[in-house]
């Protein structure tokens, strides 16, 4: 109970005080490809991309868990272009912070090489986040009362310098991404990098001038074609904010039911001092479907009793372009 206790003190105290952490993050982190890198926006072989994710973390230990749902839209335009957007929203602890984030995202994409199989996407995203907490809810230290035999007193002042409980912040991201097309090659291999909160906006609940850190992203892998019928995919994701670094190892693999005419999907992900992640899925027609959970294997591990997340997503391509219009995408 002690640590429980102690678990639900360091979030409140991560969202609501000037601490080194990082933003909310994904496990099954390329599913949602205008989260990881704006570059991806419209890299598609079909007219749209339409994306839902959602994300349940550490309901074993916290009265209320940390909560992630992510909306996006895609297509690609005439030409080079890709244009889109994503609504996200994230929740977290006993205040109800919570994080409501809207972006468009555009992206422009050329070939580097005669035969147009080597190719580099720009993509920049911009919008604005709403970041609130009802600190109102919370009980401070100031508000214990001996009376009855100890307990908190919300009626009594809790001496905090709240400014405010609603914040506003622009957002500007930006990446790049390298990656080969030829779709009968062995391998496809990919390399990107991104940056998110590059103006550094202003985030406080206290009207400090606390500034929330940029954020980088380094992404690649290669897609190994086996045969006809399997491939798997070696990847690797580092994320860096501030002093904060994560390092993520994974591999993903595809083999096609040719009866049932779909892929089955599965992957691995670990998270060093973290979590393991499995997940399953299925990709058929124009749909894709993951499921992963989270394995908790850092210093909670006792008392969260491994427990960490689950995840969901789903995708629908829309319908293939024609063949002479097709634009060759990374092979994620």
């Amino acid at each position: 109970m002690i640590r429980k206790i102690k678990l639900i003190a360091i979030l409140i105290s991560a969202l609501l005080g000037k601490v080194i952490a990082q933003d909310f993050h994904l496990s099954m982190y390329d599913a949602a490809p205008l989260f990881l890198n704006p570059a991806m926006t419209g890299l598609i072989d079909t007219k749209m991309r339409a994306h839902i994710q959602y994300r349940t973390q550490w309901s074993a230990v916290a009265y209320k868990p940390i909560t992630t749902g992510i909306v996006s839209f895609d297509m690609p335009s005439k030409g080079k272009w890709g244009f889109g957007g994503q609504i996200s929203n994230m929740r977290a602890g006993l205040s109800n912070y919570n994080v409501l984030q809207i972006l468009g995202s555009a992206s422009y994409a050329v070939p580097i090489d005669k035969a147009k199989y080597h190719n580099l996407s720009m993509g920049l995203q911009a919008g604005v986040t709403q970041k609130r907490a009802e600190y109102q809810v919370l009980s401070y230290d100031s508000q214990w009362s001996n009376a009855s035999g100890g307990s908190f007193d919300r009626s009594l002042p809790n001496n905090e310098n709240f400014a405010r409980g609603v914040q506003f912040q622009e957002v500007v991201n930006f990446g790049l991404l390298y990656y080969y097309s030829k779709q009968q090659s062995r391998i496809n291999p990919f390399l990107g990098i991104s940056g998110f909160n590059l103006t550094r906006p202003r985030e406080t609940f206290f009207g400090s001038d606390n500034r929330l850190p940029m954020r980088f992203y380094m992404h690649g892998g290669v897609r190994v074609n086996v045969n006809e019928l399997f491939y798997f995919i070696p990847k690797v994701l580092v994320m860096i904010q501030d002093k904060v670094v994560e390092q993520t190892y994974a591999v993903d693999a595809g083999y096609y039911m040719k009866g049932e005419k779909f892929y089955l999907l599965a992957g691995y992900i670990f998270r060093p001092g973290d979590a393991s992640v499995g997940y399953i899925g299925l990709k058929k027609d124009s749909y894709i479907i993951k499921m992963g959970y989270d394995v908790n294997t850092s210093s909670l591990r006792s008392t969260s009793k491994a427990r960490g997340a689950f995840e969901i997503s789903l995708t629908y391509m829309g319908k293939t372009k024609k063949v002479q219009d097709i634009k060759n995408c990374p092979r994620l």
